[in-house]
Parts: C-alpha cells; sequence; structure tokens
C-alpha cells in the first residue's frame, strides 16, 4: 500500500486495506458493536431517514382524511393517533437523530480528531434513542396490553392536560410515549455531553476556537442547549408517570394541580426544541455557502456571537404558546418582547450568509439550490414568526392552521432542505461516490414546488379559520378547495422525498467516483479520502487558519487575514 503525503501534517495512506468478505452475521455484529464515530454518525442517520419516510407517510394519510369535507377515510381515533404520533417522530425520531448524524460524522474530521472523546457512551446514546424510538411505535400493538387492541397515544405531540390522565387515555399509549421521551431524552443527553467534550478537548494543533469551522461552532452551542432544554422535558414527563401510576396529582386540577404547569414544563423544552433543530441547518448553511459562493464566511465572528445569542434568547421566549392561557399582561408583554428579540441575532445570520454569497461566483450544484431556497423559506419562517408573538395577533391565529403553517415553514422549508444540501455536500465524502446532479435537481424542484403548494396555501386557510388539530370539517366552511390544494402539494413531496431514497441508493452503486474533494472545499473533512479510513488521520493534522485547505491549495495567498 503506498503511502500520500498528507496536506495538514504527516502522512495518511490513503489506499484501503483489502479484507476478506464477511457474512451477513459479522456485517451486522460490527455494526451493532461499532463505537466508531462514522458509523455511529451514519446510524443515526439511517434512523433518521427511516422515520422520516414513516412521519411522511402519517402526514400524508392525514392529508387525505383532510383533502375533501365529511371525509371517512381515517376514524376519529386513528387520525388523533397518527397526528400525534407524525408530530413526536418528525421532532424526537427524525430532527434530533439527524443532528446527531451530521454532529458524529463531521465534528471530528472536521476538528482533526481521531474519534468522539467518549466513544462508547456515543455507542450507548444511539441505542438508548433507537430502543425509546422503537418503544414509541410498538404501542401500535402494545398499548392496551399484549393481548389486547393496538392503542398508541392520542394527546398531540404536546400532550396537554388533562388529556394524558388515566380517566381520558385509560390504555398504555401514553405511557409508552412518556416512557420513550425518557428514554431518547437520556440518550440526547448523552450525545450532547459528548460533542461538547470533543469540541472542547479534542482540537488539533492550531485550532483554537476562533479557527474552528462554524458547523463546529453551531454542534457545540446547539449541545449546550440541549443539556439545559432536555432536562425540564424529562422531569414531566416523570411527573407525568407519577400522576399516573402513584397516585400524584402534579397536573390534576381537580386534586389541587395544575394543568398550566405542565405547558410551562414542556413549552421551556419546546420551543427552544425549535433552535435545537434549525441550528444543523444554519451549521450546513454555513458551510454550503461559502464553498459554492466561492468567498469565505462574511462576518466569522458575528455569526459565532449570533449563534450564542440565539441560544440564550430562546430560553426565554417559551410562554409565547401560552398568550390565550390567561397569563398577566407583564407576563405576556415580556415574551413578546424576548419573542422578537430573538430576531436581532436571526437576522444578522440572514445578512451575512446574504453578504457571502453578493459578488461570489456562485455555482448553482444541488447543495446550493437547496441551501438558496432554505434562505428564502428561512425568512419567511421568521417574519410569520414575529406575527405570532404580538400577542393580540395570536389571539386571533394561535389555534389555527396560520400556526401550522409558521411551524413547517421552520421544520420543512428551512430544516429539512438545508438537511437535504448537507445530505447532497457530504454524499461524496461518506461513500466515495457522487449523488445524481439529475435526480438531485427533480427532487429540488418537486420539493420546492411541493412545498409552497402545501404551505403557503396552509397560511390561507388558517387565516380564513380553520383550527388546528381538527378530524373533519363540514363543506359549508369555503375551506374545501385550498385543502384539497395543501393535500395535493403534500403528494408531491412524497414523491421528490421517494426520488432522494432511489438517488441515494443508486449512487452508492451507480454513482460517479468523487475523490477526496469534489467541491474545491477548505474544511479539514476533505484532505482525508472519500470515504475517510477508521483512524481519520495517521498523524494529528496542525492548522494554521479558518480555511487549512485553502493555505494547501494556494500557499503563495495563504488565508491568514481570515484568523
Amino acid at each position: 500500500m503506498a503511502d500520500q503525503t498528507f496536506p495538514i501534517g504527516g502522512t495518511l495512506d490513503l489506499t484501503p486495506p483489502r479484507v476478506a468478505r464477511k457474512t451477513f452475521l459479522e456485517w451486522m455484529h460490527e455494526w451493532v458493536t461499532t463505537v466508531d464515530h462514522k458509523r455511529i454518525g451514519l446510524l443515526y442517520i439511517w434512523f433518521s431517514i427511516i422515520f422520516l419516510l414513516v412521519g411522511g407517510a402519517e402526514a400524508l394519510a392525514l392529508r387525505i382524511q383532510l383533502a375533501t369535507p365529511d371525509s371517512h377515510f381515517l376514524s376519529p381515533d386513528t387520525y388523533n393517533r397518527l397526528f400525534t404520533m407524525h408530530g413526536t417522530t418528525m421532532v424526537f425520531l427524525m430532527g434530533m437523530p439527524f443532528l446527531f448524524g451530521f454532529a458524529n460524522y463531521i465534528v471530528p474530521l472536521q476538528i482533526g480528531a481521531r474519534d468522539m472523546a467518549f466513544p462508547r457512551l456515543n455507542a450507548f446514546s444511539f441505542w438508548l434513542t433507537a430502543f425509546g424510538g422503537a418503544m414509541l411505535y410498538y404501542s401500535f400493538i402494545g398499548g392496551s396490553g399484549l393481548y389486547g387492541v393496538g392503542n398508541a397515544p392520542d394527546v398531540t405531540w404536546w400532550a396537554y392536560a388533562p388529556l394524558t390522565s388515566r380517566a381520558f387515555s385509560p390504555g398504555h399509549g401514553v405511557d409508552y410515549w412518556a416512557l420513550s421521551l425518557i428514554v431518547t431524552g437520556i440518550g440526547t443527553l448523552g450525545g450532547a455531553i459528548n460533542i461538547i467534550a470533543t469540541v472542547l478537548s479534542m482540537r488539533c494543533k492550531g485550532m483554537t476556537l476562533l479557527r474552528m469551522p462554524l458547523f463546529a461552532w453551531l454542534m457545540l452551542v446547539v449541545s449546550g442547549l440541549l443539556l439545559i432544554t432536555i432536562t425540564p422535558l424529562t422531569a414531566a414527563q416523570v411527573m407525568l408517570t407519577i400522576d399516573r401510576y402513584l397516585g400524584g396529582h402534579f397536573f390534576d386540577t381537580q386534586a389541587g394541580g395544575s394543568a398550566v404547569v405542565w405547558m410551562h414544563f414542556f413549552w421551556i423544552f419546546g420551543h427552544p426544541e425549535v433552535y435545537v433543530l434549525v441550528f444543523p441547518a444554519f451549521a450546513i448553511a454555513n458551510e454550503v455557502i461559502p464553498v459554492f459562493s466561492r468567498k469565505p464566511i462574511f462576518g466569522y465572528p458575528a455569526m459565532v456571537a449570533a449563534s450564542v445569542g440565539i441560544a440564550f434568547i430562546s430560553l426565554g421566549v417559551w410562554a409565547h404558546h401560552m398568550f390565550t392561557v390567561g397569563m398577566t399582561s407583564v407576563d405576556n408583554t415580556f415574551f413578546v418582547l424576548s419573542t422578537e428579540l430573538v430576531g436581532v441575532p436571526t437576522g444578522i445570520k440572514i445578512f451575512n450568509w446574504l453578504a457571502t454569497m453578493w459578488g461570489g461566483k456562485i455555482r448553482f450544484k444541488v447543495p446550493m439550490l437547496f441551501l438558496t431556497a432554505f434562505l428564502f423559506q428561512f425568512l419567511i419562517a421568521g417574519l410569520t414568526g414575529i406575527i405570532l408573538s404580538i400577542a393580540p395577533f395570536d389571539w386571533q391565529l394561535h389555534n389555527s392552521y396560520f400556526v401550522i403553517a409558521h411551524f413547517h415553514y421552520m421544520l420543512v422549508g428551512s430544516i429539512i432542505f438545508a438537511i437535504f444540501g448537507g445530505f447532497y455536500y457530504w454524499y461524496p465524502k461518506v461513500t466515495g461516490r457522487m449523488m445524481s446532479e439529475k435526480l438531485g435537481k427533480w427532487h429540488f424542484w418537486l420539493m420546492l414546488i411541493g412545498f409552497h403548494v402545501t404551505f403557503d396555501t396552509m397560511h390561507f386557510v388558517g387565516l380564513m379559520g380553520m383550527p388546528r388539530s381538527i378530524y373533519n370539517y363540514d363543506a359549508s366552511r369555503g375551506w374545501a378547495h385550498l385543502n384539497m390544494i395543501v393535500s395535493l402539494g403534500g403528494a408531491v413531496q412524497g414523491i421528490a422525498v421517494l426520488i432522494f431514497a432511489v438517488n441515494l441508493i443508486w449512487s452508492y452503486y451507480k454513482g460517479k467516483e468523487a475523490g477526496n474533494d469534489p467541491w474545491d472545499a477548505w474544511t479539514l473533512e476533505w484532505s482525508t479520502s472519500s470515504p475517510p479510513p477508521v483512524y481519520n488521520y495517521a498523524v494529528e493534522p496542525e492548522v494554521r487558519s479558518r480555511r487549512p485547505l485553502w493555505d494547501l491549495k494556494h500557499p503563495e495567498d495563504p488565508d491568514w487575514s481570515y484568523e
């Protein structure tokens, strides 16, 4: 095997070793027992893709039910269960595992480390998350006991009291829901601790915090945010379990408890969770936009400060979800102002991304197409969020489909679009092959059209007064045509996701060989082979700026001005 000179420091053998063909059981054993950060990252990502497809199928079933008035495609109980499972799946089993998948695979490579700080904790955290997801979906067949009829939770993903009491939900569906979130929450805490320890203690020589890639910075910030926000949610689930099985009355208003206390606990987690999910989208944007604009990121220190500022302010905005529950005017005013304040560092980020693109030699490859759409759609999501932050507007729109449209503009239009861009960007590094550009553009345009047909229209349905979470509606309300358009847009998005799945599989076997650095990128992960070796780096790299590969490619013009 021939050695090649490693550009940043030391030598690295880029020739993959010859290995004997493994049996299926040996192959499975390697993956189940692995502590390699790259394999664990891929396990998280495949787990997320599976639940993206499951949650998407649940959403399509809901939209078929609502496409026409007086529909009987789903029974009321089935609709409520699918509604609950869709929301829980997309937040806890799709969005958050994607975060840990990208962080696990990319962060050690970007900072010049050989693995995560705690490899066994890393594996343990993933398998806790996987067990929690399996437990949640077991409720379909075990919700009323092993020999009963399935009784998945039907309390919505925010599970307000008293819906979660044994009087309203006598089966075990809510118990599976609560226990699964406790288990996945512990896995999340382990993953967050690992990312923080890795970033703070395992950076390579020369990589100070202000030379660190913004992707790693965002993963550090979001992990700190998770440590703060997962704990109140876990505490609330423990209290709920005590209420249901040990005679507690934390949320039982008839016995001196408070349903509003549950709201506070849930949304102390629930609103920062939006930023937990969108920070990985920011992280991907910080990598893709500069590379495809052929310019360094504009305002690196401001981007770091804005990220920390968003995380800090997001901890004080939770009760804007509760303007209609009867808080005092002082409380309402505080949460109006804090919610509007979070728009300041967010605006800094949008400005810096646009300034990075301005005057650049933009290459509109598929990753850049998704991130360009992300910018526009994230801006719209922020503007509708400002509308909902104003208490009088929120009184009118709070339980309407306008809120659903706003939330999905953030979750799908911002987060999912950025995640797709990240897939197309790092897929060559993970597999050694390029994804199909043609299929990628079909995926992008169908996803973009379907998204806007669905969620642009949904804003108007909400303004016309359609409540969220309803199972059916009368034809006389005048919502039928718009709901049909919303559902058709959802079907187009479903087709787009299937094209993406085909592209993933086809490109793995038939895609063009990528080489080590197909995008002419600047961060350390592109200096290794594709896919990277088990050990990542034979010798610890040493960097001198924020763009170490630029230094290598342009030794006559080192990028030290960006330190």
